[in-house]
């Protein structure tokens, strides 16, 4: 098999005085005609090649933030029910052993025998995890099929050809339902119907979506209408507005004022997002409630308790799920992850280790919070603020085949590369969807503001 060949518009040489000059290499999608366009004096102008450096800043701060969560992954949800794990962590527990998970039998997990950050260096390879390999498939598919909207048979034809129906396949609750749906014919949004896939109210499309915000840089519309369908794959109702709203998180990366500080920025992103949110529901009374408790000063773990005591304990607000008597009292529910990814955010305040530290020792299913916030703080600083965090002998290899199947790789993929696909992405989103243009002389994107 072979990599997808990424079209590079070669280097031209001139002579001048006897001195040969080279000129800047401009990265060209040889699939897309790039068309004329007359800037607008309100048009935003933000360079393609900075904006690469930010996807591979994604990807690489997804991927650490994702296995450092793996390691307290469902280790404490609470005490209702059949499983008690005990209390919660506390930020006193960073560094410390690492207690076993509901599913652990007695045994500690084996990415770290301490709860700390887990890092894979050059020659090493970092594996794709159900937080990221959905989204490889969504980058994918735009990419190969020239497409900036999927339609319910690309995302049916992709998933059934990409992710392998028996186990291990890396699916659990919502995903694997509307995978077992898929195969009997049913196609997306149906694939998220309450009636037939009970599990519509779990975690997994807000895991699995966030990245349709960065194919549309600082517009929600554009990246709602991309992400309306994937979304509805497999969530609805609260679900999908959680889902919607970190959408949102990570178009709005791309508008904030980069001269405010990590913490502001993260204050007015999320004050944004949030004005998106029509009516009242338990998403909106759960964001109110932790930016309410943050701005008065109250602790973290403080927050994170008063959020177990509100929602699972005393099912506050429509927050029903512990009624449902799931098995782990739902903690793979879209609403009690989403809550607890809320304290990271303010709490983190744009610092990717804070933050990742925080969504770790948190609880519930810690990996897809940290991921989340990990890859938008990692966008956000871009390729050289993650490694300024962690180091500059970080890897660029993804092993998308550790969970998915048929990409045609010899054998891994690579941030760099990754981020090139991206960037085309957003080069057709900006030409199609938004009307706006690509100067790849200048390479810049013009946005139009609608």
């Amino acid at each position: 098999m072979k990599r997808i060949i990424i079209g590079i518009l070669l280097p031209m040489f001139f002579y001048s005085c006897n001195q040969k000059k080279e000129e800047k290499t401009v990265l060209k999608d040889d699939r897309l005609t790039y068309k004329n366009y007359e800037p607008k004096s309100t048009d935003l102008a933000i360079s393609r090649s900075e904006y690469k450096d930010k996807l591979y800043g994604f990807w690489l701060g997804q991927c650490i933030a994702n296995w450092t969560g793996l390691v307290t992954e469902m280790d404490k949800i609470g005490n209702i029910g059949e499983i008690k794990t005990g209390p919660f962590y506390t930020r006193e527990d960073w560094g410390k052993k690492d207690e076993p998970s509901i599913w652990g039998q007695g045994v500690p997990s084996d990415l770290s025998e301490t709860i700390d950050f887990v890092v894979r260096k050059k020659g090493e390879v970092w594996g794709a995890d159900d937080d990221t390999d959905i989204e490889y498939i969504y980058q994918h598919l735009l990419y190969t099929k020239q497409k900036t909207i999927l339609s319910p048979e690309d995302i049916k034809e992709g998933w059934l050809k990409h992710i392998q129906k028996e186990e291990e396949n890396y699916l659990w609750v919502s995903n694997q339902k509307a995978f077992d749906l898929m195969h009997e014919g049913v196609l997306p949004p149906e694939t998220s119907n309450p009636d037939i896939n009970e599990h519509y109210d779990m975690i997994d499309a807000q895991l699995t979506t966030e990245i349709f915000g960065f194919f549309a840089p600082a517009r929600m519309d554009v990246a709602q209408k991309m992400a309306h369908l994937p979304i509805r794959t497999t969530a609805r109702k609260e679900a999908a507005q959680i889902s919607e709203f970190y959408v949102n998180m990570y178009a709005l990366a791309s508008l904030v004022d980069q001269k405010l500080s990590q913490k502001e920025k993260i204050v007015w992103m999320a004050n944004q997002a949030r004005q998106q949110m029509t009516g009242e529901s338990y998403v909106t009374k759960m964001y109110d409630f932790v930016k309410g408790e943050y701005q008065k000063g109250t602790k973290w773990e403080d927050v994170r308790d008063a959020l177990y005591e509100k929602y699972q304990v005393n099912q506050e607000d429509g927050y029903h799920i512990t009624a449902k008597e799931l098995y782990c009292n739902g903690c793979f529910a879209a609403g009690i992850n989403y809550a607890a990814s809320l304290v990271s955010l303010f709490y983190g305040e744009g610092d990717l280790k804070e933050t990742i530290k925080i969504g770790t020792l948190a609880g519930w299913d810690s990996d897809n919070p940290t991921a989340t916030w990990g890859g938008m703080i990692g966008f956000m600083i871009g390729k050289s603020g993650v490694e300024q965090a962690f180091g500059s002998d970080l890897s660029d290899q993804f092993d998308i085949h550790r969970t998915r199947q048929n990409f045609p790789l010899d054998s891994t993929d690579n941030f760099e590369d990754m981020s090139k696909v991206g960037m085309f992405i957003v080069d057709r989103v900006v030409q199609d969807e938004m009307k706006g243009g690509v100067d790849l002389e200048k390479d810049l994107w013009y946005i139009p503001s609608e």
